[in-house]
This record gives C-alpha cells, sequence and structure tokens, in this order.
C-alpha cells in the first residue's frame, strides 16, 4: 500500500493521536507502553486512511514493557510493528503531546495507550487533562483509552467542575486484573475502583475478556477498553464514531 493511499483522507481532522507513556519505571518495577496497545490501533488506523501521528508525554523515545513482547502478548501486529521501519522510527522519535494538545481538538481521535508507565505521567498531568476536557467538550474529536490508558481521563474536569467520566460507561484494566499480575500495590490507585469514586459507570468482563464501552449520551465521545486483547476492538469502535462522527 503505497503512503498516499494509506493516508487518504477520512475523517473530518488532522487523524489521530496515539499517546502513549514516557515513563520506564513505577516504584521500581521496569515498565513502559504496552506495545499491543499502540501497534493494533497504530495499523488499524492507518490501513483505514486515517494519519497517525505517535506521541508520548515526554516526547523521543517510547520505552515498551517486556512482557508485551512475552509469548501470549506478542501478536502479529507486534511483530509486524517491530519489522517496520516507519513505525519504529515514530516509536524512536513520538512527538511530544504538549505539542499537539494545545490543537487536540484538531485531530478526530486522542487515542491512550496503556501500559503501566501510565500510572507516572498520565496522573495528575495538567496539560493531559486540560486538552482531553477541550477535545470531549467539542464534541468532535473522539477521546479513546484502552487497559490502563483511562488512568489519562481519570483526572480531566469539564466546564461545569464535574469529573468528565461522571455518568459515563467507562471500562479500564480491572482491579482483579489488577491483583493478578500483582502490582495492585504499587499503582497508585486501583483503576476501576477510581473510576467508579468519580461517578463512572464502570463496564467489565472477566479477565482477560474482550470488552469495549463506546458512550456518547454526554458532551462527547468516550471509547475505552477493558485490557490489551480488547485493543482490536476499541480502535475499531473509534474508527467507526470517527466515520459515523456523534
Amino acid at each position: 500500500m503505497s503512503e498516499a493511499k494509506s493516508e487518504a483522507k477520512i475523517g473530518r481532522g488532522k487523524g489521530v493521536v496515539i499517546l502513549s507513556t514516557s515513563a520506564s519505571e513505577l516504584k521500581g518495577h521496569k515498565t513502559g507502553a504496552w506495545l499491543e496497545e499502540i501497534a493494533t490501533p497504530y495499523y488499524l488506523f492507518k490501513e483505514a486512511g486515517l494519519k497517525v501521528t505517535i506521541a508520548s508525554i515526554k516526547g523521543g523515545e517510547i520505552p515498551i514493557d517486556a512482557g508485551s513482547k512475552g509469548e501470549n502478548f506478542y501478536t502479529a501486529d507486534c511483530k509486524k510493528f517491530d519489522a517496520d521501519k516507519d513505525a519504529t522510527a515514530a516509536l524512536k522519535n513520538s512527538v511530544k503531546f504538549a505539542d499537539v494538545a494545545k490543537d487536540a481538538v484538531s485531530y478526530d481521535s486522542i487515542y491512550l495507550a496503556g501500559g503501566h508507565g501510565t500510572c507516572v505521567d498520565f496522573v495528575d498531568n495538567k496539560i493531559l487533562n486540560k486538552a482531553l476536557a477541550e477535545a470531549y467538550e467539542s464534541g468532535k474529536c473522539v477521546v479513546a483509552a484502552d487497559c490502563h490508558g483511562p488512568v489519562g481521563i481519570c483526572g480531566v474536569t469539564l466546564k461545569n467542575g464535574d469529573p468528565m467520566v461522571k455518568g459515563l460507561e467507562v471500562s479500564g484494566f480491572t482491579d482483579d486484573e489488577e491483583r493478578a499480575v500483582k502490582l495492585e500495590k504499587i499503582v497508585p490507585w486501583l483503576l476501576e475502583s477510581k473510576l467508579v469514586e468519580l461517578g463512572a459507570k464502570f463496564i467489565k468482563k472477566d479477565n482477560w475478556a474482550v470488552c469495549v464501552s463506546c458512550d456518547t449520551s454526554g458532551e462527547g465521545i468516550l471509547v475505552t477498553g477493558q485490557n490489551p486483547g480488547s485493543s482490536h476492538a476499541c480502535a475499531q469502535k473509534v474508527l467507526e464514531m470517527i466515520k459515523k462522527g456523534k
């Protein structure tokens, strides 16, 4: 597929920003971004004709959690990504999020990839919180997050003072899944519990099952996925909403 064809114009905006963590450690635990949650949406959006910008909190090379290249997690998209010169170059030279945040509403979607690194630099991030609030309240830019990506929406407050997630159906890495990977003691808070505390209607299935939520009941569009295995379904729903509009 030629570059011109792969980025044929669809959607109303400047494409999709896939935002990843820049943190390689969480309280001494080696971590980073989860590769599947970057690679899967990257190819789905590119193949649909959307321009994809890979960004991170600090910019530059994105640390990848070694666990995401383990036997049971190193998917076909991950292998394709690692063998793709353009993709790996984008990963090593990611755009600093602050450079796109000021114009967040001009994108079709801001898509927050997961990995435990998000528990470091997505938390209490004023630039991220402001950009996501503006994107969501515009009603035009799909706000999306998978697995630990929803850590980045927990601090978003709307103009009326309410948490963005209040009253919305939201999915994300469950408390049981966190306990299953034995990291419940080092995360800043359990994501499911935090979202419920903020007033979200938490949507989940059994551990590691595919689960995606799409809520358009508020001012904007919010799409969330439960875990790494939900990445394709999550990105597919984002694509559907971009094509459809709210």
